[in-house]
């Protein structure tokens, strides 16, 4: 069984001694989605949302939420990081927000990247929410740690959707709905959701 690296030998708590990591160049993408309502979704794309440029705000939250991962996670090591970019796709019924995060150091920045994506659709929710307060953000995962030469696969939604709602989600079928409507009855399966 592998070990959990922020526990010491006795289970207390611990940050993990990286002293005699070597440098290297790291890199972490992650991503999530915020599915809200069509009128909220136009507004935000034509500029018409009361509180500002949503997109903007957004990134630099998620840009400011990166560097200040140590502050919010307790074990995570403070870092020097080196480029941080936030990007948002429109969607039919929503956003993608992919968040990298890149430095050369002796850890990884995977939860840079995570803490980017969640911080930048919170402030998506924020500045929308006055025209759809049932927004809902789903997920948010790790795609790829580079550093490993290693891609993160959907293995943990493929145990929350299971196969059978993944055959019946093929195509444009009309079992797939938007999550916010019913949400409660519905289950996150990558991009797609399901009853």
């Amino acid at each position: 069984m592998t070990k959990l690296t922020h526990l010491d030998d006795a289970g207390n708590a611990a940050m993990v001694d990286i002293s005699a990591k070597p440098q290297n160049a790291r890199e972490a993408v992650a991503e999530g989605y915020i599915s809200m309502s069509a009128h909220a979704l136009e507004a935000i794309k034509d500029g018409a949302v009361k509180k500002g440029d949503v997109l903007a705000a957004a990134r630099i939250a998620g840009i400011m939420a990166a560097k200040k991962t140590s502050e919010l996670i307790p074990l995570c090591h403070p870092l020097m990081l080196s480029k941080v970019t936030v990007d948002f796709e429109y969607e039919e019924y929503g956003i993608r927000t992919t968040a990298s995060v890149r430095l050369t150091g002796q850890t990884g920045v995977e939860m840079e990247a995570l803490t980017a994506v969640s911080v930048a659709l919170l402030t998506l929710y924020d500045m929308a929410k006055a025209l759809d307060k049932a927004m809902v953000i789903s997920g948010i995962r790790l795609l790829t740690k580079p550093a490993v030469n290693r891609a993160i696969g959907p293995r943990h939604h493929d145990q929350r959707g299971g196969g059978a709602a993944k055959a019946a989600c093929s195509g444009s079928s009309p079992t797939c709905l938007r999550p916010y409507l019913t949400y409660g009855n519905w289950t996150v399966f990558g991009r797609r959701y399901y009853r």
